[in-house]
């Protein structure tokens, strides 16, 4: 059967995009290895960050604007809650990049963000223990997004407006015609005048698939749950967070539908053979002692150490994203390397995607930082 687009990777970005492009009448196909949502993507764990001014450079503030108005949309039209208002804080040393990027770009974008001491933080936050070395810039507009929904709603979505899934399906081969595109699933073959390629850590195997290699690293990541006294770490009364210590950076989340205080180390991590599952939590002390340390130094009411998971980061060398078209082929594109901080842009990430592929195929949002031609 023949479809206007096919996506390969229905995980957030895909499914963000299928919705977006089913929404507009065209006719999509949206194939993954699983069925989404799933444990084996980038999107599981339950809550992902948005936040606004951002450490990590000012490119990503007008995206992220977006995506909170996108999320917000959703959040209207779904049944699932797919956004939580607990605002973010986000802790460092004052001189560190990451804080100066914040503060700057909370001035340059006249973002609602308070910037306060680590007194102020201590006596407003009282699950803080922070030292006077340290302050904070608190966003009140950001928040906390329930990923599993999200991608569980645009699917629905996408569905409800004709794309069509074809789940637990290994891609076994893409062949490139001039203007078309063949997928192979199985003993199946379907074609498109466009292709999108999303695949997440299955990127490098996608891609060999075209003859195309990216300096990409995939790197296994852990995350962890602890005990928490619901009256002092609440969603409703405590904020989400970001420690950027001198050597390590950490993210953290209240107590989502009382799961308690949810901590992982944003930086390190070990590099995986995406030949084999990922070690179990666990294998490594580092997996529960980072940030058991972190919450014994900064949050001493945190209880005790719950549960833990794993999961994995797609990265490029520099941490900014990968959205471009194949260098051959205009009518393939290719979004991947978020890199561990890309889901909170899956929304407006999906709606570029779409841009991309209908009317004069121009995005609303300059992608030339997100360019294939960096890395030649």
């Amino acid at each position: 059967m023949d479809y206007e687009v096919i996506i390969v990777g229905a995980g957030s970005m895909g499914m963000a995009a299928g919705y977006y492009l089913a929404k507009q009448g065209k006719s999509v196909l949206l194939i993954d290895a699983g069925d989404p949502p799933h444990t084996d993507g980038s999107h599981h764990g339950e809550t992902r960050i948005i936040r606004h001014a951002y450490g990590e450079g000012e490119a990503y503030v007008d995206m992220a604007l977006r995506a909170q108005a996108l999320w917000e949309e959703l959040h209207d039209l779904s049944d699932e809650e797919i956004f939580i208002p607990t605002g973010v804080l986000n802790i460092g040393q004052s001189h560190s990049v990451f804080m100066q990027n914040v503060i700057k770009s909370a001035k340059n974008y006249s973002l609602n963000v308070e910037k306060l001491s680590a007194d102020e933080i201590n006596q407003r936050w009282n699950g803080f223990h922070l030292p006077d070395s340290y302050m904070g810039c608190f966003e009140k507009d950001s928040g906390v997004l329930l990923s599993e929904n999200v991608v569980s709603t645009y699917k629905k979505e996408a569905c409800r407006h004709g794309a069509v899934m074809k789940v637990d399906s290994a891609v076994r081969s893409i062949s490139i015609l001039d203007n078309r595109v063949e997928v192979g699933v199985g003993k199946e073959s379907f074609t498109a005048n466009f292709l999108i390629l999303t695949p997440g850590a299955g990127t490098r195997q996608i891609l060999s698939l075209i003859d195309l290699e990216l300096p990409l690293q995939e790197v296994r990541k852990t995350f962890s749950w602890f005990e928490a006294d619901e009256c002092t770490y609440h969603s409703r009364n405590f904020p989400a967070f970001s420690f950027v210590l001198p050597d390590e950076t950490y993210y953290g989340f209240p107590s989502v539908h009382e799961a308690g205080v949810k901590m992982g180390r944003h930086d390190g991590g070990q590099l995986r053979d995406m030949r084999k599952p990922p070690e179990t939590f666990g294998s490594y002390d580092e997996d529960w002692r980072d940030v058991i340390n972190l919450a014994r130094q900064f949050m001493p009411q945190v209880g005790q150490h719950k549960i833990g998971k794993v999961c994995t980061y797609t990265n490029t060398p520099d941490g900014d994203f990968i959205i471009d078209r194949h260098p051959n082929h205009d009518h393939v594109v290719i979004a991947t390397g978020f890199s561990g901080h890309g889901f909170k842009f899956s929304s407006v990430v999906g709606e570029m995607l779409s841009q991309l592929v209908t009317g004069d195929g121009q995005p609303a949002f300059d992608i030339s930082p997100f360019s294939l031609k960096r890395f030649e």
